[in-house]
Formats: C-alpha cells, sequence, structure tokens
C-alpha cells in the first residue's frame, strides 16, 4: 500500500533460513470484499450489485465464506498459497484502517469462518498468510478514539504523535498519519505498549494455524520492530513465511533478522519494461535481474513473491493493452524464474483495470464472461512448474541474450534436473541453437511447453528450438 525508501544494508547477523514450503509455492492474491459473496446475512449496507464498477468507497459483499466456496477452484488452478488482504475490522473495503486488530471484520465473517477457512485451505495442501498493517490504524481504534475524546490527559496519547489538541479532523490532521492521510494516524511501534498490542494480535492469529504474514508499508517502522517481531513469529511457529511490502531494493530487510522475502516489485517492473513497454533489450533485461540477485541471500531470491499486478497496480492484461500472446509470455518467464510467483486473483481469466480502484474488481464467476482458453494456459503454466522441480529451485544460468532476435535463453539446475527456457519476444519466427553441456548432452529432453509434452532429440551437442514470434519453449532434461 505504498512506495519504500531504502535503507543502509546492516552486516549479516544471522544466516536467512526461509521456511522450506516457500521454495515450492504459487501464491494467489485475494481482495476478500471483491472475491465472492458467500454470505449475504453479512453484508455491508448499500451493497452494490456483484460485477458493478469499483470505487474506493463501494461495497459488494466479498467475505470469507466465499473464499472457502471456491477453494476447490483455487486448488484446481495448481495454487498452493494464499495472500489475503487485510481482514481486522475496519469500516473500509479495503480494511488497511484497522478499528480492531482482534475481530474479524463482521461483513467478512467471525473467528469461526475464519478457522473454517484455514482448515479448508490446509486440507487441501494450501498455506494461508494474512496482511499485517502495523504501521497505522484507523480513526475507529480504540486508542485513537480514546485522545479524541480526552485531548492531552488521555491515556493512550503516546500512542500517536499529536502536534496540538484537540485532535483535529481526518481532513486536517494536526497528528503524524500515514503520507499526511489523516483517515490512517500513525502508530508509535516504539511505544512498549504499541509494541506489546501488536504483538498480542500476532499471537492471536498465529494460534489459528496461519502459516505467515505479509506487512504493510514495514519501511515506515523501525528495524528493531522487525527483529523483536520476527523473533516472537519463528518461535510460535518456525515455518511462518515473513514477507514484507518493499518496492524498491529491499536487502536492509533481508539479513536474516527481519523478512523471508518481499513482494517483488522490481521483478515487475523490469518484465514489464521488457515484454510490454520495450524500454529494455534482452541484455539489459537480464543485466537488471542479474543484479536485483546479486543484491539479495539466495535463500531470499527463491522465497520473493514475484508478482506481475496486485490491489496496488494496474492489471497485466491492462498494461498489456489485451495483448494476450504478450500477458502469457510474462506469466511464463514468472512461472519459469526464480523466486514464488503470485497469481492477482481474477488475472486467469482475463479480467482487466486500471489503478486502484479500478484493480479491485469483482471476481468474474459466470464462466460465459471467462477467457478459458486463458485459464487453461494459466493452469498448465502453474502445473508445469508445479511437477519439475528445477523450475522451483533450480540455479539460474542465462545462456543466450540476443538483442537482434530478442531471444533469451536460460538454464536451471536442480540436482539431477535440468530446465532449459527459450523465450522469443520479437515479432517473427526465430531459431535459436541451445549449446548443451557435457552433463546435458547425457540426458534425456523433453519439451514441456507448448503443453503438448514430445520428446526432443539434440543433435551435435545442441537443441534446436524454433519459436513463432512472441512464444515460449521449455525442455526439461533428466536421466535416461
Amino acid at each position: 500500500m505504498g512506495m519504500a525508501s531504502t535503507a543502509p544494508v546492516r552486516a549479516l547477523q544471522h544466516p536467512l533460513l526461509v521456511p522450506a514450503w516457500v521454495k515450492d509455492a504459487v501464491f494467489y492474491q485475494i481482495f476478500p470484499e471483491r472475491f465472492a459473496n458467500g454470505d449475504s446475512t453479512n453484508d455491508t449496507p448499500g451493497v452494490e450489485r456483484w460485477g458493478g464498477e469499483p470505487k474506493s468507497n463501494n461495497y459488494f459483499g466479498g467475505d470469507l465464506k466465499g473464499i472457502i466456496d471456491h477453494l476447490d477452484y483455487i486448488a484446481s488452478l495448481g495454487i498452493n498459497a494464499i495472500y489475503l488482504n487485510p481482514i481486522f475490522e475496519a469500516n473500509s473495503n479495503h480494511k488497511y484502517n484497522t478499528k480492531d486488530y482482534l475481530r474479524i471484520d463482521p461483513h467478512f465473517g467471525d473467528d469461526r469462518t475464519f478457522k473454517q477457512l484455514v482448515d479448508g485451505c490446509h486440507s487441501r495442501g494450501i498455506r494461508i498468510i494474512l496482511d499485517g498493517v502495523f504501521n497505522h490504524t484507523g480513526v475507529d481504534f480504540f486508542a485513537f478514539q480514546d485522545v479524541k475524546r480526552n485531548g492531552a490527559k488521555a491515556k493512550y496519547r503516546g500512542w500517536y504523535n499529536f502536534h496540538s489538541f484537540p485532535v483535529g479532523p481526518p481532513n486536517k490532521p494536526n497528528y503524524e498519519s500515514w503520507w499526511g492521510q489523516g483517515s490512517l494516524p500513525k502508530l508509535m511501534t516504539d511505544n512498549p505498549e504499541v509494541r506489546e498490542y501488536l504483538f498480542k494480535a500476532t499471537r492471536h492469529w498465529m494460534e489459528f494455524g496461519i502459516d505467515g504474514w505479509r506487512l504493510d508499508v514495514p519501511n515506515e517502522i523501525p528495524h528493531d520492530f522487525w527483529i523483536e517481531w520476527r523473533s516472537l513469529v519463528k518461535s510460535i511457529n518456525s515455518e511462518a513465511y515473513i514477507v514484507g511490502e518493499i518496492w524498491e531494493d529491499g536487502a536492509a530487510w533481508l539479513q536474516g533478522d527481519q523478512f523471508d522475502a518481499v513482494m517483488n516489485y522490481r521483478f515487475r517492473d523490469d518484465c514489464l519494461d521488457y515484454f510490454v513497454r520495450h524500454k529494455t533489450s534482452v541484455t539489459q533485461f537480464d543485466s537488471a535481474l542479474a543484479k536485483q540477485r546479486s543484491q539479495y541471500p539466495e535463500e531470499a531470491n527463491v522465497a520473493l513473491q514475484n508478482l506481475v499486478g496486485s490491489h496496488d497496480t494496474e492489471r497485466i492484461l491492462t498494461v498489456c493493452k489485451g495483448d494476450i500472446a504478450t500477458a502469457q509470455m510474462v506469466l511464463l518467464f514468472q512461472m519459469t524464474y526464480v523466486g514464488a510467483p503470485m497469481v492477482y486473483y481474477g488475472d486467469e481469466i482475463g479480467m482487466r483495470g486500471g489503478r486502484d480502484p479500478g484493480c479491485r474488481g469483482t471476481m468474474i464467476w459466470e464462466k460465459s464472461k471467462q477467457d478459458a482458453s486463458l485459464l487453461s494456459v494459466y493452469r498448465a503454466a502453474i502445473t508445469m512448474r508445479n511437477e519439475n522441480p528445477a523450475l522451483r529451485r533450480g540455479t539460474f544460468e542465462a545462456i543466450v541474450t540476443n538483442d537482434s532476435m530478442s531471444m533469451y535463453v536460460f538454464r536451471r539446475v536442480f540436482k539431477g534436473q535440468r530446465a532449459i527456457v527459450a523465450i522469443n519476444t520479437g515479432a517473427k519466427k526465430h531459431r535459436v541453437d541451445v549449446p548443451l553441456t557435457n552433463e546435458e548432452q547425457k540426458l534425456s529432453w523433453k519439451q514441456v511447453w507448448p503443453p503438448v509434452v514430445k520428446s526432443v532429440r539434440p543433435s551435435e551437442k545442441t537443441i534446436h528450438a524454433s519459436l513463432p514470434a512472441k512464444s515460449v519453449k521449455v525442455y526439461i532434461g533428466g536421466k535416461r
């Protein structure tokens, strides 16, 4: 929910060890108010017809029951991890202005519904992570209301930074707030009482069995808070995943004592500059990726949340101006590159939308309005990743970076398996000869993308790949 500032990298204090399951994860991001309405009895007053225009202040009735009802659909995509935007009580559709950190928003459900969701995910082999909004609250939060009532004498005055009294209205805040938005007063996380309250909320939800946290604007909270918070989280569940919303260089948080990973917005930027905006060449794209990999520990690289769209950005098909072939190339690169890919709900069926609130439209459930062929590509691409460990955990090496042909070929190696991925982003068909190492010449090769699997016989120590315009081919090599 915001842009990050860079911070100095400190000396590595602890070797980073990320949860093993994240190395095999494919995430699905859900904006709960817009995914599915499973229980109309808890609808917000004035709820609008499903499928209407998303606005910053309107409601459509999406809730936790709606997610529960569609867990089989999510599992059918090959998804094995879900990230939920905030679900705690707040008087907004996005829930980033928390009223009560210890209560599920009543328009989303209650503790029982949430437990059903967690258990339903786990029974299908799906992990679930929640959005932790610890930098700021809403103005309805009990501590802020106390100061609003009691002014300078208020018990909770020290939970915020007030410049004067009485407390001003949100449109003219006389207190510190997130980017000057008075509806989001900033918590003083250095205050021991604030810290203990947030730690209490963290413990409370982890007892439900969640698998980790995505942290909202964590760059605006001091590092020492996250060091203490990570220690708490890992003491409750050592396999809990901690991912921060950092839009730029996240190295300062990936030293082993704070986060496991960051939302990889730099990956999105690099992909769009290369595949969509044509601002960079193949060699520049490869260099940008290599630079980023070199800045983070290897453990963090395999756990980065690689996204091409979120609740804070234009949807991928909108960025691609409806060009399905380009969107598919981006998807296939996302599913074959280092890190944990994340799909934003609805992208798989061809949903479009501009920046917030346009990107937060209601999920399209009528099959006649979905892009069935795109959905099948998503399913097949995720399946390909899930079935081949080299695409999830393998090393990365560029083999061909040919600017004149717009051809990018790279190799990934994990134990006995090798993957070679060839991408032609150009407007013409090209053939590329991919040289095989001595080890690779002894392997049995098959082409697994496009999805009709066929054996490949390398000739003269080379795979000859013929790629139509805007296409991808993936080869997997294993022992004969």
